[in-house]
């Protein structure tokens, strides 16, 4: 089949600034039988730049801790040339950690786009809408009244996020989710659930108080198979539709009126890639607990990338993934391994990152 590649040649405002949004402008590919799409060649190179930056992270961090191992061992023993101990430390030990990090990442990553394309908001994000603290009320009901082990406490908060999520989409309609009114009944809800989590917590024994704290902090450590599997299970189904409604969230971004004008189901869309990203985002929540704000950076930095209008849902996905693990490694190497949740260390870079959004959001009078 015959392809050709051709710049997409619409007129920009001026000839300098004509010639500037051409060379930005993605590029149409007419195939022999009629078809075509946009190659947009920045966001391909930002997309293999993160996933080579989300590998090195995996590779490095897979060669962190009490016993280090050099890239080059870690690779050898990745594909069956270690050593008896080098094969159980990572196969056994480091490997399902990082894999949860993957996941974990790209779930909020690709949850948080989502989000913030529904809701037209930079601050339409799962950390800021309460379905972190609905997880972990889920969690903490679980555990402080039931006793729940490991698998009983994910349980309850994957049950948790989505009626939390659930609720506020609820809560939020009226002829449809608009994007204030849907963040401003998400933060609500997180106040309240806050406060419910505080109750729980007075409620616990010692021994629950402590493993919930640990939970709610959101951490790697001591992740294993266990977790790998259920929740790349999830990604497996939820993932790819979302990514197939990555047009039609562009288009509602412009507005319902002219989504509808082009012949985009809004309300179904809207639904449907907000179902499956509160899913998703509870899924990461139950594996490693709410680790704050990748959801929300995550996004919005595969944005500037890419320089890419639309949710940008595999960049923001694979932003995601590059984000958990190296701010997992950083955490390791500057405090020792298990030290510090990465939890801790994403609440403060991203407590940062939510300042310095918002004072440039109230400078362009949107705030």
């Amino acid at each position: 089949m015959h392809t050709t590649v051709e710049p997409d040649r619409t007129p920009g405002p001026g000839a300098r600034g004509g010639a500037r949004d051409a060379r930005r402008r993605p590029r149409v590919v007419r195939t022999a039988g009629g078809l075509s799409f946009r190659l947009d060649t920045r966001a391909l190179l930002a997309g293999a730049l993160l996933l080579a930056v989300a590998a090195a992270a995996a590779v490095a961090l897979i060669g962190t801790g009490d016993y280090p191992m050099t890239p080059s061992q870690v690779l050898t023993t990745l594909t069956g040339g270690g050593t008896t101990a080098q094969e159980f430390i990572v196969h056994e030990l480091r490997l399902p950690r990082v894999l949860v990090g993957l996941l974990v990442g790209a779930a909020f990553g690709i949850g948080g786009a989502v989000f913030q394309a529904v809701s037209r908001n930079p601050l339409g994000s799962p950390d800021v809408l309460g379905l972190a603290q609905g997880s972990s009320v889920g969690a903490l009901v679980v555990l402080v009244w039931f006793h729940g082990g490991t698998f009983a406490v994910a349980g309850g908060a994957v049950a948790g996020g989505v009626l939390t999520g659930l609720a506020i989409f609820l809560l939020a309609w009226k002829r449809g989710v608009h994007g204030y009114r849907f963040v401003l009944v998400g933060i609500g809800a997180a106040a309240m659930l806050y406060a419910v989590v505080l109750f729980l917590l007075t409620k616990a024994t010692l021994y629950d108080a402590a493993r919930a704290t640990t939970w709610m902090t959101g951490s790697l450590n001591g992740r294993d198979w266990s977790q790998v599997w259920p929740l790349a299970a999830v990604c497996a189904v939820l993932v790819p539709p979302v990514l197939l409604a990555a047009r039609p969230l562009r288009m509602l971004e412009m507005g319902d009126d002219a989504a509808a004008a082009l012949g985009v189901r809004t309300e179904r869309v809207r639904i449907t890639v907000l179902l499956a990203a509160v899913v998703l985002v509870a899924a990461g929540t139950a594996a490693a607990g709410p680790i704050s704000f990748v959801a929300l950076t995550a996004p919005q930095l595969a944005r500037r990338l890419t320089r890419s209008p639309g949710p940008n849902l595999l960049p923001a996905a694979l932003m995601g993934a590059a984000l958990l693990l190296a701010a997992d490694w950083a955490a390791q190497r500057i405090f020792g391994a298990d030290q510090l949740p990465v939890g801790v260390l994403t609440g403060v870079l991203g407590g940062g990152y939510l300042l310095w959004l918002l004072v440039t959001e109230r400078k362009a009078g949107r705030v």
